[in-house]
């Protein structure tokens, strides 16, 4: 299989559902299969992190960010860390998907390893605002009343 079969199928069951607890979910699967080439087709795999990685399903997002993502910062950390760090900042959702990631190979070196540390509490900080503001407006909508 290449990795645009791969994508293929993986976009044939995106974004889907999440599987029911205790079974095996055809989504993370294709996840996984797609990862399969994050050291030979690492642009291929980029592409595939950048799109599912913005998704509004939370659960989509941790099998990109776990599955994917995390091990192509592992391998090609220098080639991507730029282009995540820019979608991290545009894309609440991308954000949110790196702050699922752990490190592993090239990111654990110690100026990657600061780096992505740094990278996590920007989003933090941002996904908070976030929160912060939603919850601002919330409250101002309740104090209003509503409209008549």
């Amino acid at each position: 299989m290449s990795v645009q079969e791969a994508i293929k199928q993986a976009e044939a069951v995106l974004p889907g559902t999440a599987a029911p607890e205790g079974e095996t979910d055809p989504r993370w699967q294709a996840v996984i299969a797609v990862a399969e080439f994050i050291e030979e087709e690492p642009e291929a795999v980029w592409s595939f992190v950048a799109r599912w990685g913005q998704h509004d399903d939370e659960d989509l997002r941790t099998a990109v960010a776990t599955c994917a993502l995390e091990h192509l910062l592992e391998h090609h950390f220098d080639r991507f860390i730029l282009r995540v760090e820019a979608l991290a900042h545009s894309t609440n959702t991308f954000a949110d998907t790196v702050l699922r990631c752990s490190k592993f190979g090239q990111s654990e070196e110690p100026s990657n390893a600061g780096r992505l540390d740094n990278l996590w509490q920007e989003c933090r900080r941002r996904l908070d605002n976030k929160q912060m503001q939603l919850t601002r407006s919330a409250m101002a909508k309740r104090r209003r009343g509503p409209r008549s």
